[in-house]
């Protein structure tokens, strides 16, 4: 299983990303330099790695019910945000590929 730092650095390779710690150790922000907005909080609740993403409500919901990983956000608007666990129960291809959804979704209207 990947751990924080790993999942930091996947975050990383996504063009003008950066790290921030807003809330102190315990949350790792990742953000577009371009608009500061960011695309994935990273934390440890109930003894697990978790990363708070952006997702379309449709597809949100759907990702709740096919993974037990996968749940409304915690602190954010769960509309619009899923908290994915990163312990496993997701598949890591998967995790990257809602990573990179958040990334797009979050960044300039004009660079979409």
């Amino acid at each position: 299983t990947m751990k924080r730092e790993d999942w930091v650095a996947f975050c990383r390779t996504l063009p003008g990303s950066y790290e921030d710690y807003p809330f102190g150790e315990e949350w790792t922000v990742m953000r577009h330099r371009e608009n500061q907005k960011s695309f994935a909080l990273l934390y440890q609740r109930e003894g697990r790695l978790w990363a708070n993403l952006k997702c379309e409500p449709m597809e949100a919901d759907f990702l709740r019910n096919a993974f037990s990983g996968v749940r409304p956000a915690y602190h954010m608007n769960k509309t619009h945000w899923n908290s994915v666990a990163l312990d496993g129960s997701v598949p890591e291809e998967e995790v990257r590929r809602m990573i990179l959804h958040s990334f797009e979704l979050t960044a300039d209207r004009r660079k979409r």
